[in-house]
């Protein structure tokens, strides 16, 4: 990809009305552009890198056997009104009706709609565990949407459901979910930790929200630094395994303020390892039993002729809202530098040429390069901008691949000048560059 021919409206400086890195970044660079209050056009860079996070989520999802389908955006009142959620959920809900004067709603979450399809097609325990996911658009009418997509109105939200026989057959579930999230944080290159939460609207006994440390976190949370050390790449798709995995995490003291008791605090974790800070949530995961399944008659045939209600969890991730989180984690405002992890960077490399007007050596050089990474599969951008130097790194720091060429007086025959964003530059032969690249590619 050539910057003049990209859709990728550089801003000069940070929008007035952008408060927090996230928003100022995705304004600047042109990744959205704002529709109406809370609600956002994603534009070509901001699309490219929510469509890899939310491939990683899908493989995580398949990975532990969980089936996709897609639900629509657009609701019937009527299932509402069964679980009893219609009226208590508040405002948050749109509630519109169609031409025939039918009550309906744009989804805020699908625990309803799930129910329904489960209990429309499944009628024995044999059929049972069963694990669906979607990834879709969600909407909740926010009465103060602000910090961008961190907290809009419209968002792109990977919701997960469970269904089990019994509630040791649903830990199971809610288990594997854990671990799971675990993985898919880790391939993003974030360290989530997962904290005891209240369930909030959605319902239920047990809940855990992953949170991920930031100072513009709406969460505060408590806990205790040696959880950061836990490694749960050991763990396996097995009862004990996975309940194992989950008691190390629950052994260290770990909360958001709504959980948070100071006298428990303290005498579980020493001074020392005490951790009192701010973070974003970037999944949420529920165990909420029969709450749907009893009041919308999911139930399932037993041995012996007996039926019961089948047992559920919800597991949530919010794709669009981490984009924004990565930001938050990895961009240094000071030195207006974004390094996005390579396995959902934009581009893999950025290619800068150092241009004289009359001497196209550099931008033919430039092209050479680009099309060898092309055929190895390595995406690249190349500025091919007749802008002085100096603007063509502060706006490649900006959009944030990883690494950069850069073809200028350093530049000596088949060595290159080679760079991890925020490293010393080195040299390198394109070769060693393709295989470096593709080495980093495959292990993320």
């Amino acid at each position: 990809m050539y910057i003049s021919k990209s859709f990728i409206p550089i801003l000069k400086n940070n929008p007035s009305e952008a408060k927090i890195k996230s928003h100022q970044l995705m304004l600047r660079v042109g990744m959205i552009k704002q529709s109406s209050a809370g609600i956002y056009s994603w534009l070509p860079l901001g699309f490219k890198v929510m469509k890899k996070i939310e491939n990683i989520v899908r493989e995580e999802q398949n990975r532990i056997g969980v089936q996709e389908i897609l639900m629509p955006t657009i609701q019937s009142s009527e299932i509402w009104k069964e679980s009893g959620r219609y009226e208590d959920y508040g405002e948050e809900m749109l509630r519109i009706k169609d031409r025939q004067d039918r009550e309906m709603l744009y989804g805020p979450t699908n625990e309803e709609l799930v129910t329904d399809i489960f209990r429309s097609s499944i009628k024995s325990y044999k059929s049972l565990p069963q694990l669906l996911y979607h990834i879709q658009w969600k909407f909740r009418d926010e009465i103060r949407p602000r910090f961008g997509i961190m907290r809009c109105r419209e968002f792109y939200m990977k919701d997960a459901y469970s269904f089990d026989i019994s509630d040791e057959e649903a830990l199971f579930s809610y288990n594997k979910f854990f671990l799971s999230y675990l993985k898919t944080f880790k391939r993003l290159d974030l360290v989530a930790i997962p904290m005891a939460a209240d369930t909030g609207p959605i319902g239920g006994n047990l809940s855990h929200e992953f949170i991920i440390l930031a100072e513009t976190g709406e969460s505060k949370i408590f806990t205790d630094k040696r959880i950061f050390d836990l490694n749960t790449d050991d763990a396996k798709l097995e009862k004990k395994s996975l309940e194992e995995m989950r008691k190390k995490y629950e052994n260290y003291y770990a909360v958001t303020d709504e959980k948070f008791n100071k006298e428990e605090f303290e005498k579980k974790v020493s001074e020392e390892n005490r951790l009192i800070t701010k973070g974003i949530e970037v999944g949420h995961i529920f165990y909420f039993g029969d709450k749907y399944s009893k009041s919308m008659g999911a139930s399932v045939d037993l041995p012996g002729g007996k039926k019961d209600f089948v047992k559920m969890g919800s597991y949530g991730v919010g794709v669009s809202r981490l984009v924004g989180a990565i930001i938050e984690a990895k961009y240094d405002e000071k030195n207006e530098v974004m390094k996005w992890p390579i396995s959902i960077a934009p581009y893999d490399i950025s290619i800068i040429p150092m241009i004289n007007k009359n001497d196209n050596s550099a931008l033919d050089k430039a092209n050479n390069i680009y099309l060898e990474l092309k055929k190895n599969k390595i995406d690249a951008i190349i500025d091919d901008t007749d802008e002085n130097f100096s603007s063509k790194i502060k706006k490649m720091n900006l959009i944030g691949a990883p690494y950069q060429i850069i073809i200028g007086k350093q530049t000596e025959g088949d060595l290159l000048e080679f760079k991890e964003v925020g490293e010393e530059s080195q040299k390198l032969k394109l070769n060693e560059i393709i295989k470096l690249l593709t080495e980093q590619k495959v292990k993320n």
